[in-house]
C-alpha cells in the first residue's frame, strides 16, 4: 500500500490496517461508553498543534471577547485589546505549505523564520490575542483599497471574443448537448508567480470567484459582472462555503512584499459585493508562521486554523468567539457545514504531535461536545463527508478511511482491495490555504461511501467504487465512459452526482448514478466542440447548481505579461 509524498492528499491503495491500539482509544462523552476499541479517550481540553514533525512552542493565552475594531471600509471604530499594530512577518510566511506549492514561496519563509528567531525578534515575544486594527495599507500602485471598482479597473469581465467563442461552440452542438452559457477570463493583473483562485461560491443568482486582491460576482445566467471588490491586500485563504445568508470571511495578507503575512480577515457580503468588518489575528512561533491556514464556516462562525491553534470569529459582526482552548490538545482545522467537526492534535511529552482527535465542537463557544481519539501515529488528512462522518487518515505511506457515528463512536473502515484511488482536495490544488474539506472524488450518503479510482497513465478511464457504510466492503463498481474520468461530487436527491472530465474531442459534464450502481447517466452533457475550452481550466473545481455546471480554474499564471488576464478562469454550461 503506497501513498504519495507527504503534504499531498491520498492517491493510491488504501485500507492500511487500522487496528485497535493497546492503550486508550475511542470516543469520550459525558456519561457515555466508548466505541469498540477500548477505554475512553483521556479527558482534558484543548490547546495546541497540527500534525507533522514540526513542533511549535505552545502559545501563551491572551484576552478575547473585545468589540470589533474598524475595518478598512468605514466601520465605526471601537476600542478593544486587539488594537496593537500588526507585527511584521517574515518573507512569504503567510502562504504555501511546508516545502510545497507550485510557486515556491516557502523556502524564503523558512530562511526568514530562522533568521528572525535567531535574531530574537518578535517570534518569541508577546501574547496571542487576536487584534482588530486599521486595514493594511493599500498598495499605492493599485487603484484603491477596499473599494468597489470602476468598470475600467482590473475588469475581469471577459471581452467580446469570449462571447464569440461560446457562440461558435454552441453553433456546433450535437443533440443532447448543453450550451456554453458563458466563459470568463482571469481579467486581473497578477504578480509574476500567478495566484490561487478561490470559489466558486453561488449565492442566489450570483456566482463569485476571488483571486489576488479582487473578489468578483457574476450573473449565473449570462456571466455579466454584477460587482467587483478590490481588497487592500492579496488573499491567502478562504472557506469552501459561505454562510447561509451569503457572507464570507476571507484570509488576506497584512504588509507587503517580503513582510506579507497571512493574518488578516475581511468579511464580504457575496450578494452585494460590499465589504464588512476587518480583523487581524496573531501568528506566533516559527511553525505557526509556516502553517497554511485551514478555514471553515459553521453557522455564524468562521474559523482559521493553523499548527498551533484555531481562532474563531462571528461572521455577522467579527466578534471573537474563541481562540486557544485550555489543555494540551488544539483543533487545527474544521470542515464547513451545519455541524462543526474539527481535527485536533495534542502536545505530548514526546512532543511529536502524533496524537490526534476528531472532535465535534460548538462553533459559538468552542466547547467540545465529543471527541474520538485516533490511533497514535495516524494523522487526519481530510474530512470527505461530515454527515455521515467519513475521515481520511494517513500514517507515513499508509492510508486509511474510517467512518464514525453521529455521536463520534467508531463505525467502520473502508476495505480498498486492489484498486488505486484518487481525490483532488485543496491540499492538492492550492498554494495558499489547506482546508480539510472540499474534495472532488469522494462523497457519501446515509448508506454508501463513493470513491474514484486513479486513472492510468495511458488511459484516463477510471471507475467509481461504492462501499457499504456499515461494513466498509465494496458494493459495486461503475466504469466511466472510455477515455474519460469520473469524480464523485455529492449525493443528492437519491443519486450520486459526479463530474465527468473532458477529453480530446469529448465534452465533460455532470453525470449521475443510482444507489445501486449501473451505467452513468448524463445530467448535463458539455458540448464536444467545447472540450478544449474546458480542458484549458487548471485543476478544476466544479459546482452544480439549479441545472447549471460551473467550472473554476484553481490557479492562474502566465509566461508573458498579460497572459494571466487572458487565461480562462470560469466556464458555465446549461440549457
Amino acid at each position: 500500500m503506497t501513498q504519495p509524498p507527504d503534504q499531498q492528499p491520498p492517491q493510491g491503495v488504501f485500507g492500511a490496517p487500522y487496528d485497535p491500539p493497546s492503550g486508550p482509544y475511542g470516543t469520550q462523552q459525558p456519561g457515555q461508553a466508548v466505541g469498540p476499541y477500548g477505554t475512553p479517550a483521556q479527558p482534558g481540553p484543548y490547546g495546541t498543534q497540527q500534525p507533522g514533525p514540526y513542533r511549535p512552542p505552545t502559545p501563551q493565552p491572551g484576552p478575547y471577547d473585545a468589540p470589533t475594531r474598524p475595518g478598512p471600509y468605514g466601520v465605526p471604530p471601537q476600542q478593544g485589546p486587539y488594537d496593537a499594530p500588526t507585527q511584521p512577518g517574515p518573507a512569504g510566511s503567510g502562504g504555501g505549505g511546508f516545502f510545497r506549492g507550485r510557486r515556491g514561496k516557502v523556502v524564503g519563509a523558512v530562511l526568514a523564520v530562522v533568521l528572525l528567531a535567531g535574531g530574537g525578534v518578535w517570534l518569541a515575544t508577546g501574547g496571542d490575542e487576536a487584534k482588530s486594527s486599521a486595514a493594511p495599507g493599500p498598495d499605492t500602485s493599485s487603484t484603491g483599497s477596499g473599494k468597489r471598482k470602476n468598470k475600467d479597473e482590473d475588469q475581469d469581465q471577459g471581452p467580446s471574443d469570449l462571447r464569440a467563442e461560446a457562440d461558435g461552440i454552441n453553433a456546433k452542438r450535437k443533440p443532447g448537448e448543453a450550451k456554453v452559457l458563458w466563459l470568463q477570463e482571469g481579467g486581473v493583473d497578477l504578480p509574476a508567480n500567478g495566484s490561487d483562485v478561490y470559489g466558486p461560491w453561488v449565492v442566489g443568482d450570483t456566482v463569485v470567484k476571488a483571486m489576488f486582491h479582487t473578489v468578483s460576482g457574476y450573473s449565473v445566467t449570462d456571466g455579466s459582472q454584477k460587482w467587483s471588490l478590490r481588497l487592500p491586500a492579496a488573499m491567502c485563504a478562504a472557506p469552501s462555503q459561505a454562510s447561509a445568508d451569503g457572507k464570507i470571511a476571507l484570509g488576506i495578507q497584512t504588509g507587503h512584499g517580503d513582510r506579507a503575512l497571512c493574518n488578516g480577515l475581511q468579511m464580504v457580503d457575496l450578494t452585494t459585493g460590499k465589504a464588512g468588518w476587518y480583523k487581524t489575528f496573531k501568528r506566533q512561533g516559527a511553525w505557526d508562521l509556516l502553517s497554511n491556514p485551514a478555514m471553515a464556516i459553521n453557522g455564524d462562525t468562521v474559523t482559521i486554523g493553523r499548527k498551533t491553534r484555531t481562532d474563531a470569529f462571528r461572521v455577522s459582526d467579527g466578534k471573537v468567539l474563541f481562540g486557544e482552548l485550555p489543555g494540551n490538545c488544539q483543533p487545527f482545522g474544521f470542515a464547513s457545514g451545519p455541524v462543526a467537526i474539527a481535527a485536533a492534535s495534542c502536545q505530548t511529552a514526546a512532543d511529536d504531535h502524533k496524537e490526534q482527535l476528531v472532535e465535534r465542537i460548538d462553533p459559538a463557544t468552542g466547547k467540545v461536545l465529543w471527541k474520538y481519539k485516533v490511533k497514535k501515529g495516524w494523522e487526519i488528512a481530510q474530512f470527505y463527508s461530515v454527515s455521515p462522518l467519513v475521515v481520511s487518515l494517513k500514517k507515513g505511506d499508509q492510508w486509511a478511511i474510517i467512518m464514525l457515528n453521529d455521536d463520534g463512536t467508531y463505525r467502520s473502515q473502508l476495505v480498498g482491495g486492489d484498486e488505486n484511488f484518487k481525490t483532488q482536495c485543496d491540499t492538492d490544488v492550492a498554494t495558499d490555504g489547506r482546508n480539510l474539506d472540499n474534495c472532488l472524488g469522494a462523497a457519501a450518503d446515509d448508506k454508501t461511501v463513493y470513491l474514484a479510482t486513479k486513472p492510468g497513465e495511458s488511459d484516463p478511464t477510471n471507475k467509481v467504487v461504492a462501499f457499504d457504510l456499515a461494513s466498509g466492503q465494496t458494493k459495486w463498481k461503475a466504469a466511466a465512459p472510455a477515455g474519460q474520468t469520473l469524480m464523485p461530487m455529492r449525493a443528492e436527491g437519491g443519486r450520486l452526482l459526479m463530474y465527468l472530465s473532458a477529453a480530446k474531442n469529448k465534452g465533460g459534464g455532470i453525470a449521475s448514478l443510482p444507489p445501486t450502481g449501473g451505467t452513468p447517466q448524463m445530467v448535463v452533457r458539455h458540448p464536444a466542440a467545447g472540450a478544449e475550452a474546458e480542458r484549458a481550466l487548471f485543476d478544476t473545481r466544479v459546482a452544480y447548481v439549479n441545472g447549471r455546471s460551473l467550472l473554476l480554474s484553481t490557479s492562474i499564471s502566465g509566461i508573458e505579461d498579460g497572459d494571466e488576464k487572458r487565461a480562462k478562469s470560469m466556464a458555465a454550461f446549461g440549457s
